[in-house]
């Protein structure tokens, strides 16, 4: 999904089946309060004039990333975590079924 200049990437998660409506407009809240948060940070050019702040949940570790983006060109400039953190934290846990 996109939105302006930050992008988020969701799937569904099994604590999304069990939550409650409340909870569900507390993180509507939070999120909406993020992404203006983020607005405004791009819009103030803080990371660079061609550069933009995403946040998206890599879709292998299901974790949040935090990146700055080139706008022109989409180049990642700088992420974190890093992609070789990702990596691991996926490699981790397709091995913890394989030791119980």
């Amino acid at each position: 999904m996109e939105v302006g200049p930050v992008r988020f990437s969701t799937q569904s998660s099994p604590d999304v089946a069990s939550a409650t409506p409340a909870d569900a407009r507390q993180e509507l809240a939070v999120n909406r309060d993020l992404i203006q948060a983020v607005k405004a940070l791009n819009a103030a050019e803080l990371f660079g004039q061609n550069n933009e702040l995403t946040f998206v949940l890599d879709r292998e570790t299901h974790r949040p990333v935090v990146r700055i983006v080139d706008r022109e060109t989409g180049k990642v400039i700088q992420q974190i975590p890093p992609e070789y953190i990702l990596q691991l934290a996926n490699d981790l846990r397709l091995l913890a079924p394989q030791q119980e």
